[in-house]
């Protein structure tokens, strides 16, 4: 009997921090990947030995949390140039996202839409259309971000289940 309830507590606990996880991919002021790594190592810590999981499968999970922030971080640039923005786009884009993570939720989508509209303008010297377009770029880049985001969640979750389950 209490063998079921430290095995329900373990996974309440492991349970919860993967939830957590998953809605701080995301809610911008969570860092959700790095509370989905969390639950692999608290449940490892809590199990032990007999978890299942690799210190191979622990590199992995911090393999796709870096890739994923890495992404984030630049995906509001990608966006700009995508759309045929400048490298002052870019880098107006990349500057705004950074300054919008002190305005969220709304400086998340507006920093690098104002910084790549911003920079282009200023130093780039475009119209005010192609000032617009390159943001409106950064804007869905950086949109495209999130979903890369959260889907990079939903597969570390599926692998640490895999890792408990199925590769051992």
């Amino acid at each position: 009997m209490i063998e079921f309830f430290q095995d329900s507590g373990v996974w309440l606990v492991t349970g919860s921090l993967l939830l957590v996880g998953l809605v701080g991919c995301v809610v911008p002021a969570l860092p959700g990947h790095l509370f989905i790594l969390l639950a692999a190592i608290g449940y490892r810590l809590m199990v032990g030995t007999s978890a299942g999981i690799a210190w191979w499968g622990f590199g992995i999970l911090v393999l796709l949390m870096a890739i994923s922030q890495i992404f984030e971080i630049v995906s509001g640039s990608l966006g700009s140039q995508w759309f045929g923005g400048t490298k002052w786009g870019a880098l107006g884009a990349l500057v705004g996202g950074l300054v919008g993570l002190f305005f969220l939720p709304f400086g998340l989508l507006l920093g690098p839409l104002i910084g790549a509209f911003g920079f282009e303008s200023l130093f780039a010297k475009k119209e005010v259309r192609e000032s617009a377009v390159s943001g409106v770029g950064s804007m869905v880049g950086t949109l495209v971000g999130i979903v890369v985001k959260v889907m990079v969640g939903v597969v570390m979750i599926v692998w640490f289940f895999l890792d408990i389950w199925v590769i051992k």
